[in-house]
Protein backbone atom coordinates (compact mmCIF):
# COMPACT_ATOMS: atom_id res chain seq x y z
CA UNK A 1 0.00 0.00 0.00
CA UNK A 2 1.35 3.51 -0.88
CA UNK A 3 3.15 6.05 1.78
CA UNK A 4 2.35 9.17 2.45
CA UNK A 5 5.06 11.74 2.34
CA UNK A 6 7.21 11.59 5.83
CA UNK A 7 8.17 14.35 8.16
CA UNK A 8 11.04 16.33 6.32
CA UNK A 9 10.84 14.61 2.88
CA UNK A 10 8.80 15.40 -1.11
CA UNK A 11 9.02 11.81 -1.52
CA UNK A 12 7.09 8.46 -0.65
CA UNK A 13 8.65 6.45 1.90
CA UNK A 14 9.57 3.37 0.82
CA UNK A 15 8.61 1.29 3.88
CA UNK A 16 12.26 0.79 5.45
CA UNK A 17 11.50 2.46 8.19
CA UNK A 18 8.29 3.10 10.63
CA UNK A 19 7.90 6.60 11.70
CA UNK A 20 7.91 7.54 15.08
CA UNK A 21 5.05 6.10 17.85
CA UNK A 22 2.31 8.74 17.68
CA UNK A 23 2.51 10.86 20.75
CA UNK A 24 0.21 10.42 23.20
CA UNK A 25 -3.29 12.41 22.49
CA UNK A 26 -3.69 15.84 23.63
CA UNK A 27 -5.18 16.74 26.95
CA UNK A 28 -6.65 19.93 26.07
CA UNK A 29 -9.85 20.48 26.69
CA UNK A 30 -12.48 20.18 24.23
CA UNK A 31 -10.12 18.38 21.60
CA UNK A 32 -11.86 17.21 18.78
CA UNK A 33 -11.10 13.13 18.76
CA UNK A 34 -9.86 11.99 15.58
CA UNK A 35 -10.32 7.88 14.86
CA UNK A 36 -7.64 7.03 11.99
CA UNK A 37 -8.24 3.41 10.06
CA UNK A 38 -5.83 1.93 7.97
CA UNK A 39 -4.43 -1.19 7.89
CA UNK A 40 -1.11 0.02 7.10
CA UNK A 41 0.99 0.59 10.40
CA UNK A 42 3.34 3.24 8.90
CA UNK A 43 0.66 4.87 7.22
CA UNK A 44 -1.43 5.09 10.19
CA UNK A 45 1.73 6.07 12.63
CA UNK A 46 2.64 9.00 10.15
CA UNK A 47 -1.01 10.27 9.87
CA UNK A 48 -2.00 9.88 13.85
CA UNK A 49 1.02 11.98 14.50
CA UNK A 50 0.66 14.67 12.41
CA UNK A 51 -2.63 14.51 13.77
CA UNK A 52 -1.68 14.82 17.33
CA UNK A 53 0.78 17.15 16.85
CA UNK A 54 -1.97 19.43 15.08
CA UNK A 55 -3.79 18.99 18.96
CA UNK A 56 -6.12 16.41 18.24
CA UNK A 57 -7.16 13.46 20.49
CA UNK A 58 -6.31 10.30 18.32
CA UNK A 59 -7.78 6.72 18.38
CA UNK A 60 -6.53 4.20 15.80
CA UNK A 61 -7.97 0.98 14.27
CA UNK A 62 -6.36 -1.21 11.43
CA UNK A 63 -9.67 -2.70 10.37
CA UNK A 64 -13.24 -2.08 9.69
CA UNK A 65 -14.75 -4.16 12.32
CA UNK A 66 -12.28 -2.69 15.01
CA UNK A 67 -13.22 0.89 13.76
CA UNK A 68 -16.53 0.27 14.04
CA UNK A 69 -15.95 -0.66 17.57
CA UNK A 70 -13.92 1.68 18.45
CA UNK A 71 -16.19 4.49 17.03
CA UNK A 72 -18.91 3.07 18.80
CA UNK A 73 -17.00 3.36 22.49
CA UNK A 74 -15.41 6.79 21.46
CA UNK A 75 -17.55 8.40 19.32
CA UNK A 76 -15.30 10.22 16.92
CA UNK A 77 -15.78 14.18 15.49
CA UNK A 78 -14.37 12.90 12.54
CA UNK A 79 -12.74 9.60 10.98
CA UNK A 80 -9.83 9.14 8.40
CA UNK A 81 -10.65 6.72 7.07
CA UNK A 82 -8.73 4.28 4.23
CA UNK A 83 -10.71 2.62 1.68
CA UNK A 84 -8.91 -0.47 1.34
CA UNK A 85 -9.44 -2.62 4.19
CA UNK A 86 -8.86 -6.23 5.41
CA UNK A 87 -12.83 -8.03 6.17
CA UNK A 88 -15.14 -4.94 5.84
CA UNK A 89 -14.12 -2.35 3.15
CA UNK A 90 -13.70 1.61 3.88
CA UNK A 91 -16.81 1.93 2.23
CA UNK A 92 -18.64 -0.44 4.17
CA UNK A 93 -17.74 1.49 7.03
CA UNK A 94 -18.76 4.49 5.88
CA UNK A 95 -21.82 3.62 5.14
CA UNK A 96 -22.21 2.04 8.92
CA UNK A 97 -20.97 4.91 11.03
CA UNK A 98 -23.13 7.20 8.58
CA UNK A 99 -26.44 5.15 9.43
CA UNK A 100 -25.72 6.03 12.98
CA UNK A 101 -24.56 9.93 12.58
CA UNK A 102 -23.49 12.85 10.44
CA UNK A 103 -19.67 11.93 11.73
CA UNK A 104 -17.45 13.41 8.88
CA UNK A 105 -15.55 11.24 7.05
CA UNK A 106 -12.14 12.15 5.30
CA UNK A 107 -11.43 8.97 3.21
CA UNK A 108 -8.06 7.96 2.18
CA UNK A 109 -7.69 6.63 -1.58
CA UNK A 110 -5.23 5.17 -4.02
CA UNK A 111 -3.99 7.27 -6.99
CA UNK A 112 -6.21 6.89 -10.04
CA UNK A 113 -8.97 4.97 -8.18
CA UNK A 114 -11.49 7.42 -9.50
CA UNK A 115 -14.37 5.03 -9.47
CA UNK A 116 -13.65 4.23 -5.81
CA UNK A 117 -13.01 8.40 -4.93
CA UNK A 118 -16.98 9.12 -6.50
CA UNK A 119 -18.18 6.21 -4.39
CA UNK A 120 -16.80 6.98 -1.30
CA UNK A 121 -18.48 10.58 -1.69
CA UNK A 122 -21.73 8.98 -2.48
CA UNK A 123 -21.56 6.61 0.54
CA UNK A 124 -21.38 10.04 2.75
CA UNK A 125 -17.39 10.62 2.80
CA UNK A 126 -16.78 14.37 2.88
CA UNK A 127 -13.42 14.41 1.36
CA UNK A 128 -10.88 12.46 0.20
CA UNK A 129 -6.91 12.45 0.03
CA UNK A 130 -4.92 10.65 -2.46
CA UNK A 131 -1.58 8.32 -1.55
CA UNK A 132 0.23 9.19 -1.91
CA UNK A 133 -0.03 12.21 0.11
CA UNK A 134 1.39 15.03 2.29
CA UNK A 135 0.63 14.50 5.75
CA UNK A 136 0.33 18.49 6.53
CA UNK A 137 -2.51 18.54 3.64
CA UNK A 138 -3.65 15.58 5.26
CA UNK A 139 -4.06 17.94 9.12
CA UNK A 140 -5.43 20.70 6.86
CA UNK A 141 -8.04 18.78 4.89
CA UNK A 142 -9.01 17.22 8.77
CA UNK A 143 -9.10 21.34 10.27
CA UNK A 144 -11.29 22.58 6.97
CA UNK A 145 -13.71 19.53 7.32
CA UNK A 146 -13.94 20.06 11.35
CA UNK A 147 -13.84 23.83 11.20
CA UNK A 148 -17.15 23.72 8.78
CA UNK A 149 -18.77 21.18 11.28
CA UNK A 150 -18.84 23.58 13.66
CA UNK A 151 -22.19 25.55 14.58
CA UNK A 152 -22.10 28.97 13.08
CA UNK A 153 -23.06 30.80 15.93
CA UNK A 154 -24.03 34.09 14.48
CA UNK A 155 -26.16 32.99 10.92
CA UNK A 156 -29.62 32.99 11.27
CA UNK A 157 -32.41 29.94 9.66
CA UNK A 158 -33.02 30.13 6.45
CA UNK A 159 -35.66 29.04 4.25
CA UNK A 160 -37.14 28.56 0.87
CA UNK A 161 -39.20 26.56 -1.09
CA UNK A 162 -40.05 24.24 1.58
CA UNK A 163 -36.38 24.18 2.66
CA UNK A 164 -35.49 25.07 5.92
CA UNK A 165 -31.64 25.15 7.60
CA UNK A 166 -30.85 25.66 10.93
CA UNK A 167 -27.03 26.55 10.75
CA UNK A 168 -26.40 26.87 14.74
CA UNK A 169 -28.44 23.01 15.18
CA UNK A 170 -26.91 21.90 11.80
CA UNK A 171 -30.13 20.25 10.94
CA UNK A 172 -32.56 20.66 7.85
CA UNK A 173 -35.84 19.97 7.11
CA UNK A 174 -37.57 19.61 3.73
CA UNK A 175 -42.01 20.30 4.61
CA UNK A 176 -41.54 19.49 7.96
CA UNK A 177 -39.64 16.04 7.48
CA UNK A 178 -36.03 15.92 8.61
CA UNK A 179 -33.23 15.78 5.72
CA UNK A 180 -30.31 13.34 6.40
CA UNK A 181 -27.71 15.28 5.13
CA UNK A 182 -23.54 15.17 5.38
CA UNK A 183 -21.90 17.84 6.21
CA UNK A 184 -20.87 18.94 2.66
CA UNK A 185 -24.32 18.59 1.48
CA UNK A 186 -25.89 21.17 4.68
CA UNK A 187 -23.19 23.31 3.13
CA UNK A 188 -23.67 23.00 0.23
CA UNK A 189 -27.37 23.50 0.58
CA UNK A 190 -26.92 26.33 3.03
CA UNK A 191 -24.52 28.21 0.36
CA UNK A 192 -27.39 27.99 -1.94
CA UNK A 193 -30.30 28.98 0.24
CA UNK A 194 -27.69 32.13 0.46
CA UNK A 195 -26.85 32.95 -2.59
CA UNK A 196 -30.82 31.93 -4.83
CA UNK A 197 -31.07 32.96 -8.99
CA UNK A 198 -27.28 33.22 -9.40
CA UNK A 199 -25.38 30.63 -11.42
CA UNK A 200 -22.15 29.54 -9.88
CA UNK A 201 -19.24 27.45 -11.60
CA UNK A 202 -17.94 23.72 -9.81
CA UNK A 203 -14.52 25.42 -9.29
CA UNK A 204 -16.67 28.51 -7.45
CA UNK A 205 -18.22 26.05 -4.95
CA UNK A 206 -15.34 24.08 -4.61
CA UNK A 207 -13.68 27.52 -3.52
CA UNK A 208 -16.89 28.51 -1.61
CA UNK A 209 -17.93 25.43 0.23
CA UNK A 210 -15.17 23.49 0.14
CA UNK A 211 -12.93 26.15 1.10
CA UNK A 212 -10.16 25.17 -1.49
CA UNK A 213 -8.67 26.91 -4.48
CA UNK A 214 -7.89 23.25 -6.46
CA UNK A 215 -9.46 19.60 -5.78
CA UNK A 216 -11.36 17.33 -8.32
CA UNK A 217 -14.03 18.89 -9.42
CA UNK A 218 -16.18 16.06 -9.84
CA UNK A 219 -16.55 15.91 -5.92
CA UNK A 220 -18.61 18.68 -6.16
CA UNK A 221 -20.98 16.85 -8.51
CA UNK A 222 -21.15 13.93 -6.90
CA UNK A 223 -22.51 16.28 -3.83
CA UNK A 224 -24.97 17.77 -6.43
CA UNK A 225 -26.30 14.67 -7.34
CA UNK A 226 -26.23 13.61 -3.77
CA UNK A 227 -28.09 16.36 -2.58
CA UNK A 228 -30.95 16.69 -5.57
CA UNK A 229 -32.01 12.99 -4.63
CA UNK A 230 -32.81 14.69 -1.17
CA UNK A 231 -34.27 17.76 -1.61
CA UNK A 232 -36.09 17.74 -5.23
CA UNK A 233 -39.63 15.88 -5.82
CA UNK A 234 -38.66 14.48 -8.74
CA UNK A 235 -34.09 14.48 -8.72
CA UNK A 236 -34.38 13.49 -12.57
CA UNK A 237 -35.89 16.88 -13.40
CA UNK A 238 -34.66 18.92 -10.62
CA UNK A 239 -36.48 21.96 -10.55
CA UNK A 240 -34.46 23.86 -7.30
CA UNK A 241 -30.91 22.75 -8.06
CA UNK A 242 -31.05 23.51 -11.79
CA UNK A 243 -28.13 22.66 -14.29
CA UNK A 244 -26.69 25.98 -16.35
CA UNK A 245 -24.93 24.34 -19.19
CA UNK A 246 -21.53 25.48 -19.77
CA UNK A 247 -21.71 27.52 -16.30
CA UNK A 248 -22.42 25.00 -13.97
CA UNK A 249 -25.74 25.15 -11.35
CA UNK A 250 -28.20 27.83 -9.64
CA UNK A 251 -30.50 27.46 -7.06
CA UNK A 252 -33.96 28.54 -8.02
CA UNK A 253 -36.73 28.33 -5.13
CA UNK A 254 -39.21 29.28 -7.65
CA UNK A 255 -39.40 25.48 -8.53
CA UNK A 256 -39.62 26.14 -12.63
CA UNK A 257 -38.23 23.27 -14.81
CA UNK A 258 -34.54 23.32 -15.54
CA UNK A 259 -34.36 25.02 -19.40
CA UNK A 260 -32.87 22.59 -22.08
Amino acid sequence: MQQPHPPGTGTATGGTAPAAPAPAPSSAPGAARILVVDDDATVAEVVAGYLGRAGYLVDRADDGPTALVRAAAHWPDLVVLDLMLPGMDGLEVCRRLRARAAVPVVMLTARGDEDDRILGLEVGADDYVTKPFSPRELVLRVQSVLRRARPAGAAGPLAAAGLTLDPTARRATKNGTELALTLREFDLLAFFLRHPGRAYSREDLMREVWGWDFGDLSTVTVHIRRLRGKTEDDPARPRLIQTVWGVGYRFDPSGRDEEG
